[in-house]
């Protein structure tokens, strides 16, 4: 059961306000994130866009925990995730959050299958019903009858689609998606970003997705431009 599932449906599932991250390189010091305010809604499909260094990978990493930042308050499900140690922290992602990367970021030596399941295996979830569910959700990303292969017995959009599946499989809160169809050809992009605009349809499932690729941006219900570290503008689409 979630902690918080009594809080205020009407309350944004992601507040963030004065968000600061600096990096050294050397001597220099690189402002990343220069005070980053916004709010996402439950059920939003949005898309964090910006060109390369202007602060989204940054940003991501520290609204999935695995980051934090410099000053700022954060946000999550009620939850100020800021506050919690470590240890809370990492229980907070896997409960609550998915993640799918730009490399995908699969086992090698597990099937597609496995791969799924194990994100269940670390819940505490029985075999069976994780392999169960597992092959359920390898259905719904299209790959049913593929749950026995490796990734590389799978093409790259075919692996991002297992990575789907995985972050979906524990019915996470939000779903944060890193330049996922930065490996992929246009159509095989175009094709991934409609299946999980659908899976947002269909199961309610938030997603943010970081990227600069103009096929992820035009898949967007909502976009998040991002320039030198600040979020500049916040627009439905």
């Amino acid at each position: 059961m979630h902690e918080m599932d009594q809080h205020d449906a009407a309350e944004p599932l992601i507040v963030a306000h004065g968000l600061v991250r600096h990096f050294y390189a050397g001597q220099i010091e690189v402002a990343a994130l220069n005070g980053v305010d916004f709010e996402l809604q439950q059920g939003a499909f949005s898309v964090l866009a910006g060109r390369s260094g202007s602060g989204k990978t940054t940003l991501l990493n520290i609204l999935g925990t695995l980051d934090m930042p410099d000053t700022g308050e954060l946000s999550i499900s009620g939850r100020d995730v800021l506050g919690l140690s470590a240890s809370q922290r990492a229980e907070f992602r896997l409960n609550r959050m998915g993640f799918i990367f730009q490399a995908y970021n699969l086992i090698r030596v597990l099937s597609a299958r496995e791969n799924v399941a194990y994100v269940l295996q670390l819940r505490g979830i029985n075999r069976e019903e994780r392999l169960q569910k597992a092959d359920e959700w390898l259905a719904e990303v299209g790959l049913a009858g593929l749950e026995s292969r490796r990734p590389d017995q799978l093409s790259g959009g075919q692996q991002q689609r297992v990575a789907v599946a995985r972050a979906l499989a524990s019915e996470p809160d939000i779903v944060l998606a890193d330049e996922p169809t930065a490996n992929l050809d246009s159509h095989t992009g175009e094709s991934l970003m409609q299946l999980m605009r659908q899976l947002n349809e269909t199961r309610g499932t938030t997603f943010l997705v970081a990227s600069h690729d103009p096929v992820a941006m035009a898949a967007g219900k909502e976009l998040l431009m991002m320039e030198d570290g600040r979020i500049i503008e916040h627009r439905q689409q």
